[in-house]
């Protein structure tokens, strides 16, 4: 039965043969006429005329564009009509711009996967000026600050950085308009010293500086670290080395190899396991590949707890296994563990002099010691140093523009 259909209706619409529109009681069409019906031979010709009216009308239309008919043809958007409205003038901005502000609302999860995204293409199609983006992992408050404010102001161009900073939840910044770091807090978490929460930290850090398709190199500082050279000399030093600066070496002892765990095999063996320190600085190729990670980081998370320090020996192993001729094998940041213990040494006021500047930036004698840049024999092996107590900002804002070339 057709749905919708009286029965009686279905039963007529077909015939005892089995074929529809066989209808017992109709007329035959065969000598049935319609009353008004025309002639043929008048009928092509008004059907020829019409069509050739048609025809005319739809050219006439197209290439007039009269404004009683503009409305019923599809418009083709111009070139600018098709782009978003927030691109503007120029295709790509929405590509290469850079997020206005350091602060979003995606998840860790979300986040990562943004900024693990890469171009298969590697030629930019535009004029593009590499970044150093400057990631400072802190507690809260950034005592030096005025002392980097003053450094960065020596760029000339706020085109050639990008600053972020990860704190402890909670810390409200205060920044004036004028300052780099204002607006430049970053969504954290908790970082626990020698856990893995402060290897995520590092890696959020890394994830959001990446958001900004210009940050082409990335140095993690703290609190603590201060330049020891202008920013035209710091940028020139990072966007042209050939290799990233990880330091990573095999330690034989049980502050070494002896922190190694079992279950981060097989991705890593014993032999494989590298130490190094935690300030390292990364190009974009690497950063991507750091948290887009999901073959070691998940091992180390895992497996990897006090003594084996996830900040310590997770990106020196990784990079040693994965990328060992894309890493200079030290680091840029200047510490002193000449004084022994479980942490460097930490400075304050008394020890910032003309003198102690002088050993860490100046030839002969200074605590540069021997190392290597892009191939050849370098004189200058650290561009920051660090741990800088907050009373050290009064003489270093003094001695800055004489001793280490800003301010």
């Amino acid at each position: 039965m057709l749905i919708g259909m009286p029965q009686g209706a279905a039963a007529t619409a077909v015939d005892g043969t089995g074929k529809d529109g066989g209808g017992g009681g109709g007329t035959n069409p065969s000598t049935a006429r319609p009353a008004a019906a025309l002639p043929l031979k008048l009928l092509r010709p008004l059907l020829l005329v019409a069509v050739l009216g048609t025809g005319f009308l739809a050219v006439l239309v197209l290439f007039l564009g009269g404004p009683a008919y503009s409305p019923m043809l599809p418009r083709l958007p111009a070139a600018a009509d098709a782009l978003p409205a927030s691109a503007g003038k120029a295709p790509l901005e929405r590509w290469v711009r850079a997020p206005a502000s350091a602060w979003h609302n995606m998840t860790d999860e979300e986040l990562l996967w943004a900024a693990a995204w890469r171009p298969s293409v590697r030629r930019y199609p535009y004029r593009r000026t590499p970044k150093v983006a400057f990631m400072f992992l802190t507690r809260g408050p950034l005592p030096l600050a005025p002392l980097w404010d003053r450094f960065f102001a020596g760029a000339g161009d706020a085109g050639l950085f990008s600053v972020y900073v990860h704190a402890t939840p909670g810390y409200r910044p205060d920044f004036p308009p004028a300052s780099a770091f204002y607006r430049r807090l970053v969504p954290s978490q908790v970082a626990a010293w020698g856990q893995v929460s402060m290897l995520d930290a590092e890696r959020r850090l890394l994830a959001n500086a990446l958001l900004d398709p210009a940050n082409e190199r990335f140095v993690l500082l703290s609190e603590s670290c201060v330049p020891l050279y202008g920013f035209p000399a710091v940028y020139s030093y990072l966007t042209r080395s050939r290799a990233s600066f990880v330091g990573a070496f095999d330690d034989p002892s049980p502050h070494g190899r002896g922190r190694y765990r079992g279950g981060l095999a097989p991705e890593v063996r014993r032999e494989q396991f590298r130490k190094g320190a935690q300030w390292f600085e990364l190009d974009r190729a690497l950063a991507v590949d750091v948290v887009a990670d999901d073959r070691y980081y998940p091992k180390f998370r895992e497996h990897c707890h006090a003594p084996c320090y996830v900040d310590e020996h997770y990106l020196p192993t990784a990079l040693s296994i994965e990328a060992p001729a894309r890493i200079a094998n030290r680091s840029v940041t200047w510490v002193d563990w000449s004084r022994g213990g479980a942490h460097p040494a930490t400075f304050g006021e008394k020890d910032v002099d003309e003198e102690f500047l002088k050993r860490l930036t100046a030839a002969p004698g200074k605590r540069q010691g021997n190392c290597t840049y892009n191939g050849q024999p370098a004189e200058v092996c650290f561009l920051f140093a660090r741990k800088f107590a907050p009373s050290t900002l009064r003489p270093l804002l003094r001695l800055a523009p004489k001793l280490l070339g800003y301010g």
